[in-house]
């Protein structure tokens, strides 16, 4: 599962961006699964990155 995948690669203490989950885990909406993983109880934080502004997520 990629949800699974994706908390996973957070717990160890990486960071993910929307690109780097389509890559590495076929996720295409990396935003939908860091939602459901707030929402189960995960304290994942936000910051916007690069001149693009993109979401970085990480805990």
């Amino acid at each position: 599962m990629k949800t699974q995948k994706i908390k996973s690669h957070l717990k160890a203490g990486k960071k993910i961006t929307g690109l780097q989950a389509l890559r590495l885990y076929g996720c295409y909406r990396l935003s939908a699964v860091i939602y459901n993983l707030r929402k189960s109880g995960m304290n994942i934080k936000t910051k916007i990155v690069g001149k693009e502004k993109y979401a970085q997520y990480f805990i």
